[in-house]
């Protein structure tokens, strides 16, 4: 080898080894291990590089090696845990023991178009996340907050698996409009939350006063409930499943009489009418025999209906992975919900993609899209906005169709609201068949720059998509076929599509900078475009042929008579909007928040379109005061926050400030079928935003490191220039939109959350939350009261009424008395006549037993149902009917437990309700015998014994002997049931409840366990839901509003759906 190869040789060497060392000397490979205070490693915590995106996370072990410069520290952090920040310079190995943060003051919260640290927050935010609901299998999200936060209140109408959950916040302020709160889902505002997986929320916010909802302006006065779906997160590839299989059984039931009773009940009804050979004899046999009734086992149609087992299938499958210049996440879900209900079931399928980019240190770009298909077969609920007749409820079928074989019976009338023709619960089953279809389209991305430091520009665009397809089937036995339909006495069909579109397009500027490190300063200024487009084909088919299944029918639409064709296009709802926030934190201690927003919207007239919405918040965080040191080690945080602004509501049908005409069909017309109507609403150009004024105060609180916290709220909420459906009465029009009224709510909020035991075996954590709202009407523009109707029979068209100075809700009616007694009454011969009456000289009524033969009926006489005489006129009519209930609830609320012992886990939720009345329609019916109702089953309130009679049981003639009477219902306390249905007090039932929401127990496999098999966890879980509900009413469920079509008559039960209890298994798996 030359001298000059040597030498060249050498050279390199001494070279290379100089770049190594100088490499060497720039990077450190630093090892390390993050475990929890109970010596758990830490899967999946993130070691980042401070001020940089160089980091990695820990593996199953909690073991990471990360190369850093050694010049900046290591953050150490884990989601739900405290951060920790070590200097590494010199250093190759740190060992991390993470401790859990019960309240983390430097979480960060979803608000309206941004974020903000907990410790941060001005205004009323209440919070729920992931963990809190992935282990409830319901079809509906809603179901899985109800009881979790203060002034939310979560109503699940019925128990269908599509049932309507009614959200109110602090009440609402509406009379006549919708309370809805505003839906936001990723930035993006929806109409339901109900297809939305539990599986793919990371987190739920709740934005109560108008320091958090102005910056929605418009839509914000009955609160904003934001969303945030399962984001990307940087680190390995990971697959989770999570599955769970569940049967469910009707919950409870009412019961109703034998076979025996049943006979009786006909014979006694036959027998007051004097028409036993007609009405008993041809179905019944002799009075003699009525003893072979005791032998027949009758058929429970309420268990043939509602009583099969029904299951419920949850499976999610979610992966996510991605660097830090692209990360991913996608999710599938699947319901499967076979109902309790015979022939009803439910299928939901969602796909959701969410992908992030940050292709530069000054771009990021993000992506989501959802896509949901909801299937609802069979019968499922009646839906009381659209129904044809309430006498198509399957339930009041179910109870009182005759519980032996007599064929299908009817009083031989046209007038089926008189007649009450019953059919067997199972034909009703077929008969209101309904398919619904809902899919959804939903389309989101944003690109945000930073060209500077603290600046954010950021533009969104979103478009969601909603088709949806109804078909329903009105078999021979429905009201529509037999009274409304062009082919009477035959099937017919009505198929329904829907279109509805809206776009939006979002842009902000934030800018967030800190001066002389005391002045903290973030500005928000946006501008936010929408438009809304929606559409509704609706064809009826008359006369379709009884041979086709109504599935089938269809298909063979061509072989009906189209009786009619509407294609309605809603019009166009375009909102435009400017809107800004500036937060100011002067060193960490005094909080400012101003927001304000303007609305412009094509709901209302030129002139009037233009809505502003101004906000101001301040709060004082006590507890970093220097003369609050004294009690650091016992006081984690304190804070006290004010708020005043202004939020609007224009939930309202668009358009109503022109005349907007639609063509109708009819047959009555002399030349053609159809016709051109502006419909029974008369246009109002001077319509204009409802708009709530919000107070609100609240106390922010945590002790012993946060072990013990919670908050305290106090507000008050006015609600002006209401939105109200006005009668206008001889102008050719029912109603007409205006802007009159006012009402408040004030209330109190309590929300407490505590670690009790916190050690390496052993955890156990309570929450508990309490609100009371009081809700007034302070104007209803100079009209006296507003009457409605919950109409869940014809003659009850007025029994509710709204008062100035009263909440709404008041349920009008009749004051019980029990029954007349033998002693209020002669027999004259031929029929029983009062005594006792005291009159004057002119023959006007001064004392004695009032008059209601009106009401009663056929069991006018002792025993008849006695109702108060208010106005003292000896006559029950109209006149003494007055306010017997109340539908607002006193106080609502909830708590939780959670406790963990090693490897298992126990958690269970409670919610509760205290201070409402349940008006129970289904009481009324299924106690009364209307005069033309024959034939029907009753439930065992008015079994004999209970209830008086007028029969003597051993010879089966009707008692008119007062001393034999008195003798033959000393036991019984209820009044003959032989009378027209009538609303009184005793129907009014207390609705308090305790419900046992869920309970869940699971188990945890060993991690050195399942890490043989690639599993980051492995966790077995069985949840119940529904599990017990103590309460004092007797009807099915005291959760329950079925008569919606109007937002005057809640608290109304009548043929809901009955709830079910449900048992679950299911796996929770991450490879």
């Amino acid at each position: 080898m030359s001298n000059n190869l040597k030498n060249m040789r050498t050279l390199l060497l001494i070279l290379l080894a100089a770049i190594s060392l100088n490499v060497s000397a720039q990077t450190i490979t630093l090892t390390g291990n993050v475990k929890d205070k109970t010596g758990e490693p830490i899967i999946g915590a993130s070691i980042l590089e401070k001020g940089t995106t160089n980091g990695t996370i820990t593996d199953f072990d909690g073991n990471f090696t990360l190369k850093v410069s050694g010049k900046v520290p290591v953050i150490v952090s884990y989601i739900g845990m405290k951060t920790q920040e070590f200097n590494v310079k010199g250093k190759t190995r740190i060992d991390v023991t993470l401790e859990d943060d019960t309240q983390n003051l430097d979480e960060v919260v979803v608000i309206g178009y941004g974020t903000a640290k907990k410790k941060d927050l001005t205004g009323s935010v209440s919070t729920i996340n992931s963990e809190a609901l992935k282990d409830i299998p319901v079809a509906n999200v809603a179901e899985a907050i109800s009881g979790k936060m203060a002034g939310v209140q979560v109503t699940t109408t019925e128990g269908s698996p599509d049932a309507d959950v009614k959200i109110r916040v602090r009440g609402g302020g509406s009379i006549t409009g919708d309370n809805t709160p505003l839906y936001i889902v990723d930035g993006f505002p929806v109409n339901s939350i109900s297809d939305i997986p539990s599986t793919d929320i990371q987190d739920i916010v709740v934005l109560k006063d108008a320091s958090s909802t102005a910056i929605y302006g418009a839509r914000g006065a009955n609160g904003v409930i934001l969303i945030t779906t399962k984001s990307p997160t940087e680190g390995k590839f990971s697959v989770s499943y999570n599955g769970s299989y569940g049967w469910k059984k009707l919950a409870g039931k009412l019961n109703v009489l034998s076979p025996y009773e049943f006979a009786a009940h006909q014979y006694e009804e036959a027998a007051i009418a004097n028409k036993i050979s007609d009405q008993y004899e041809p179905y019944f046999g002799k009075f003699q025999d009525m003893d072979i009734y005791n032998t027949i086992e009758g058929t429970d149609w309420v268990d043939e209906v509602f009583g099969r087992t029904g299951y419920t299938i949850n499976n999610n499958v979610s992966i996510n992975g991605g660097t830090d210049k692209i990360s991913y996440n996608i999710s599938y879900s699947r319901v499967d919900d076979k109902a309790i209900m015979a022939g009803s079931d439910y299928t939901r399928n969602a796909l959701s993609a969410k992908i992030k980019a940050k292709p530069f240190k000054w771009l990021n770009l993000d992506f989501s899209t959802r896509y949901t298909d909801t299937d609802i077969n069979g019968g499922g609920a009646n839906d009381v906005k659209s129904e044809k007749s309430t006498n198509d409820s399957r339930l009041k079928h179910s109870v009182i169709y005759t519980p032996i074989a007599m064929g299908n019976v009817t009083a031989g009338t046209d007038d089926e609201e008189e007649v009450g023709s019953l059919f067997p619960p199972t034909t009703m089953i077929r008969d209101t068949y309904r398919y619904k279809d809902n899919q959804i389209y939903s389309y989101n991305g944003g690109v945000t720059i930073k060209p500077i430091k603290g600046l954010s520009i950021r533009s969104e665009l979103g478009y969601e998509n909603r088709p949806g397809l109804e078909n329903r089937y009105y078999g021979k036995s429905t009201y529509y076929a037999r009274q409304n339909s062009s082919v009477q006495n035959e099937p017919a069909l009505t198929v329904t599509t829907k279109y509805f579109n809206r776009f939006r397009n979002t842009n902000t500027i934030n800018y967030d900078a800190t001066f002389k490190k005391i002045h903290k300063l973030t500005v928000l200024l946006g501008e936010e475009t929408m438009a809304t487009r929606s559409r509704t084909v609706t064809n009826q088919i008359d006369g379709i042929s009884d041979a086709f299944s109504p599935e089938d029918a269809f298909k063979y639409t061509v072989n009906g008579k189209y009786s009619s064709f509407n294609n309605y296009t809603d019009p166009d709802v375009k909102l435009l909007s400017f809107f800004g926030r500036a937060n100011y934190d002067l060193m960490g201690r005094y909080l400012l928040t101003a927001t304000f927003r303007a609305d412009g919207s094509s709901i209302f007239a030129p002139g009037q379109r233009w809505g502003y919405f101004p906000s101001v918040a301040v709060a004082w965080r006590l507890s970093d005061e220097k003369f609050m040191q004294g009690a650091s080690k016992w006081l984690s945080n304190l804070k006290l926050r004010f708020s005043y602004g202004t939020a609007g509501n224009n939930n309202i049908d668009s358009d109503q400030y022109r005349s907007m005409y639609s063509a109708k069909n009819t047959a009555y017309l002399e030349q053609g079928t159809s016709y051109w109507t502006t419909g029974t609403q008369l246009y109002n150009p001077d319509l204009k935003w409802e708009t709530t004024y919000t107070r609100n105060l609240g106390i922010d609180f945590g002790f012993w490191n946060n072990r013990l916290n919670g908050s305290i709220e106090l507000y008050s909420n006015n609600t002006k220039d209401l939105l109200i459906d006005f009668p206008v009465n001889g102008t050719g029009y029912n109603t007409q939109a205006r802007n009159i009224g006012e009402t408040s709510n004030k209330g109190i909020e309590f929300q407490l959350n505590g670690v009790i035991v916190d050690t390496k075996d052993w955890g156990f954590d309570i929450n508990f939350n309490i609100s009371k709202n009081k809700g007034k009407v302070k104007s209803l523009g100079g009209l006296k009261q507003i009457i409605a109707g919950s109409t869940w029979t014809s003659t009850m068209s007025d029994d509710y009424r709204v008062y100035v100075g009263q909440e709404i809700g008041l349920m009008y009616g009749y004051v019980t008395e029990g029954r007349y007694s033998v002693d209020d009454f002669n027999w004259d011969g031929s029929k029983w006549v009062l005594a006792g009456v005291v009159t004057d000289e002119k023959g006007n009524y001064v004392s004695g037993p009032a008059d209601n033969s009106s009401i009663t009926g056929k069991s006018w006489g002792p025993g008849a149902l006695k109702l108060k005489d208010v106005n003292k006129d000896g006559k029950i009519d109209a006149n003494d009917r007055q306010v017997i209930g109340h539908a607002a609830p006193k106080f609502t609320g909830g708590f939780g437990i959670n406790l963990r012992y090693k490897n298992f886990d126990l958690s269970s939720a409670f919610t509760f309700v205290y201070g409402n009345d349940i008006y129970n329609a289904n009481k009324i019916e299924f106690t009364s015998n209307n005069n033309n109702y024959k034939y029907r089953n009753m439930i065992t309130d008015m079994a004999l014994g209970n209830r008086w009679t007028n029969i003597d049981w051993q010879t089966g003639a009707v008692i008119t002997d007062k001393a034999a009477l008195t003798a033959a219902n000393a036991n019984t306390s209820l009044w003959s049931p032989y009378n027209q249905f009538v609303f009184h007090s005793w129907a009014v039932e207390d609705g308090s409840f305790l419900r046992m929401n869920n309970l869940t127990v699971g188990y945890s496999l060993p991690k050195e366990w399942i890490k043989k098999v690639f599993m980051q966890q492995c966790r077995v879980y069985f949840t119940a839901t529904n599990l017990f509900c103590i309460t004092s009413y007797s009807g099915f469920d005291p959760e329950v509003d079925t008569r919606t079509k109007t937002p005057l008559t809640p608290g109304v039960d009548y043929s809901a759906y009955p709830k079910s209890r449900t048992y679950n298994f299911g796996i929770n798996l991450t490879f």
